[in-house]
C-alpha cells in the first residue's frame, strides 16, 4: 500500500501541473524514480535477509529490484520511441512513464502505460468531437474515406482542419486514472468482451 500511496500522490501532482501548465516537472518525476528504486531495493535486500517477510513486502507493494529497474527502462524506452516518432509526447511524459515503471515494476508499469494510452486516445477523441462537432467530424471522415478509395491516399487538409487536430495531450491525468485502475484491479469490472 505504501507504493500505491506514493504513486498516486506523485501522479496527482503531475496531473495537476499537466492540466494547469501543460508541464510535468522534474521535481515530481525524478524523486519518484529514485523512490521506486530505493523502496524496491530495500525491500529486496530485506527479503534476502528475512525470506519470511516476503509476503509482508508484497502487501506493501514491493516488487523485486530487477522488476523496478526493468520497469523504469522498458516504460522509459517505449516513451522515448513515442517521443522520437510522434513528437507529440513531451520529455515530462517520458519521465512520468519511467517513474511509473520504477514504482510498479515492469508488469504493472506496462499495464498502466497501455491504459494511459487508451484513456489518452479516448480523451483526444472527446476533445476532437467537442471542437469539430459530431456531424462535421463524420462528414470529414467520410470525405477522407472517399479520397482513400479513389486515389489510395489521404486527401488534403485545410489549415483550419490541421489546427483542430492539434489538441493538447494530457497524459498525466490519464496516467492517474490508469494507475488507480491497475493498482485497485478495476479493469476486471470493464465489460470489454
Amino acid at each position: 500500500m505504501l507504493v500505491t500511496i506514493l504513486l498516486l500522490a506523485l501522479l496527482a501532482v503531475a496531473a495537476g501541473t499537466d492540466l494547469a501548465r501543460h508541464k510535468i516537472y522534474n521535481a515530481t518525476t525524478y524523486p519518484g524514480m529514485l523512490a521506486g528504486v530505493l523502496v524496491h531495493g530495500l525491500g529486496s535486500a530485506y527479503a534476502a535477509i528475512s525470506p519470511e517477510s516476503a509476503e509482508a513486502l508484497v502487501r506493501w507493494g514491493c516488487v523485486p529490484l530487477y522488476s523496478a529497474v526493468a520497469g523504469w527502462a522498458i516504460c522509459g524506452f517505449v516513451m522515448v520511441l513515442c517521443y522520437v516518432l510522434f513528437r507529440k509526447v513531451g520529455g515530462g511524459d517520458v519521465k512520468l512513464m519511467a517513474m511509473i515503471g520504477a514504482l510498479l515494476g515492469y508488469e504493472q508499469g506496462l499495464m498502466v502505460m497501455l491504459w494511459t494510452f487508451v484513456f489518452g486516445a479516448c480523451a483526444g477523441l472527446m476533445v476532437l468531437v467537442w471542437r469539430v462537432g459530431p456531424w462535421s467530424l463524420t462528414v470529414r471522415v467520410l470525405r477522407q474515406i472517399k479520397f482513400i478509395a479513389r486515389i489510395g491516399g489521404w486527401g488534403p487538409l485545410t489549415d483550419e482542419e490541421r489546427q483542430q487536430l492539434q489538441a493538447p495531450l494530457f497524459l498525466a491525468p490519464c496516467a492517474l486514472l490508469a494507475g488507480i485502475m491497475v493498482r485497485f484491479e478495476l479493469e476486471q469490472y470493464l465489460p470489454l468482451f
